[in-house]
């Protein structure tokens, strides 16, 4: 795009938002996408333990807000990993036997490779146990579902976890609301330009300039092309391994 274009992105950005939400808020809805037949499993345990870590990146899914109510997405819905953080609507139908009434609302947290139901081109969801369990029997084992994409409500601001060195700053970016999945990243030190950030993998963002001793803006775009400007975030004094709370999306 050039760094003319970026700028000029980046200048929009800023004036068509206000605050990080953007004025045209009434024309956004919850629900992004139509209902999508696909099939659901489950997998991590009881207690969810075994869906910590995972593709995107998010490590304990518990601190980072997410919990239980998670998913791993085939290679159709994964998208390499943009799709991190996207939410989506999922209902248990067809089958009488083994589904319960109701829906769940899961972030795409992991990526489940290929191999039987995951394999390509399946729409598939492989959900925390205990989420699993509101919207079928244990027993099933496997369930044919609806799903939709649906907005995420977050409480609280974007976080911005900096880890890496000097000239390799690695940020990894939780809990983010409205379509969820940023597809892209810019940072700008208190000294420099805002520059464009590389997706390391999953929802890590990578910069290598040296910003150490500034303080630290982000811009945040998610895949429905909105952006929250999060300026100053992290003060002067950031350190590696801290996390930054900045500014959030609407629901």
């Amino acid at each position: 795009m050039g760094l003319l274009g970026f700028l000029v992105v980046v200048l929009l950005s800023v004036l068509n938002f206000v605050h990080g939400f953007p004025r045209n808020n009434h024309a956004h809805h919850r629900y992004l996408g139509p209902w999508i037949n696909a099939h659901a499993t489950f997998y991590g345990g009881g207690d969810a333990s075994g869906t910590m870590g995972g593709a995107c990146g998010y490590g304990n899914l518990y601190s980072q807000g997410y919990g239980v109510n998670t998913a791993a997405l085939s290679t159709a819905l994964f998208d390499n990993g943009l799709s991190c953080g996207a939410c989506y609507e999922l209902r248990c139908v067809n089958d009488p036997q083994w589904c319960l009434p109701g829906s769940i609302v899961v972030t795409a947290t992991n990526f489940c490779p290929p191999g039987g139901w995951c394999d390509p081109p399946n729409h598939h969801f492989d959900l925390s146990q205990p989420i699993f369990q509101h919207i079928a029997q244990y027993r099933a084992g496997i369930v044919p579902v609806i799903y939709r994409r649906v907005r995420c409500r977050r409480s609280g601001g974007i976080r911005f976890t900096i880890n890496g060195h000097s000239y390799f700053n690695l940020v990894l970016i939780t809990h983010v609301g409205g379509a969820g999945d940023v597809h892209s990243v810019a940072i700008k030190g208190s000294r420099t330009r805002w520059q464009p950030m590389s997706r390391n993998w999953g929802q890590n963002w990578q910069s290598n300039s040296y910003l150490n001793g500034q303080s630290l803006s982000f811009l945040v775009t998610t895949s429905d092309g909105r952006s929250v400007i999060s300026y100053n975030v992290a003060p002067a004094g950031w350190s590696f391994g801290q996390t930054y709370t900045g500014g959030q999306f609407r629901f």
